[in-house]
């Protein structure tokens, strides 16, 4: 532990000391940082989904660096600072888990994550779903958004029925297509089809965000040995019959 507090110790140092000597890092707010740091968000992201370990510790540090950033800028208009950033972290697990720090009893998951929901009502949220972050990218929304609605009991009661309305939810997007409907009907029926899918992806434990981002790795995987195999025939895709494209996409396919 002390080893701990010891290195957390010297990154809050080397913090005051960027803030007070270095021209870039007196120069930026809170404001300044946001997009730096959903940046590294999505570098951490990609580490994990590599499973490389060395780049999540990086990128790990990186995210620290700015929550340590933001309180330190706070810290200077008086508002909050890191330790008030960790105390109010510290009360709110505290608080949110009353099966350990209190006399709550539950057999599973499911119910610490209802229980969860239950009390950030208590804390003065209007509603379960006012957690979810409007920038959310919507696949992900999606997700924690069916999430957040099981935790209050407002689910389906098992696969078959989630699967029969995904298999609705297609039947009316394709009669849009087929009647030739607004564009506005079309996307909207779309969107029912994604969603319906995202919440059966929830039912068969599958993360659509990580089982979508796989294919996208796996599709620029193929495309770029595609390339790859034009170039040694001296051609571009553009020059290439789409039957040509596909056995070399067929062969991609068994690397």
């Amino acid at each position: 532990m002390e080893e701990k507090l010891m290195a957390f110790e010297r990154l809050l140092i080397i913090m005051d000391e960027l803030r007070e000597q270095c021209p870039w890092d007196k120069k930026q707010t809170i404001d300044s940082l946001r997009h730096l740091t959903i940046e590294e968000t999505y570098e951490l992201a990609d580490a994990i989904i590599e499973k490389d370990m060395v780049n999540i510790k990086k990128e790990l540090g990186d995210v620290l660096l700015h929550i340590v950033f933001y309180s330190r800028i706070a810290s200077e208009t008086n508002h909050f600072n890191i330790a008030d950033v960790i105390n109010a972290l510290c009360d709110k697990l505290i608080f949110r888990h009353p099966h350990i720090y209190g006399d709550v009893k539950v057999e599973n998951e499911h119910q610490v994550k209802e229980n969860w929901e239950k009390l950030k009502l208590k804390e003065g949220n209007k509603s379960v779903l006012g957690g979810v972050p409007i920038s959310l990218p919507a696949l992900v929304k999606a997700s924690r958004i069916q999430e957040k609605a099981r935790a209050v009991g407002f689910d389906w009661d098992n696969s078959e029925q989630v699967w029969d309305k995904v298999q609705e939810e297609i039947a009316e997007f394709k009669h849009e297509i087929d009647t030739n409907a607004t564009q506005e009907k079309k996307e909207d029926e779309f969107g029912d089809v994604l969603f319906s899918l995202i919440n059966y992806a929830r039912f068969m434990d599958i993360n659509p965000e990580d089982a979508l981002e796989k294919t996208n790795r796996k599709f620029i995987k193929r495309f770029q040995y595609l390339e790859s195999e034009a170039t040694k025939m001296g051609k571009s895709l553009s020059d290439m019959t789409l039957a040509e494209m596909d056995v070399y996409w067929n062969k991609a396919k068994g690397l």
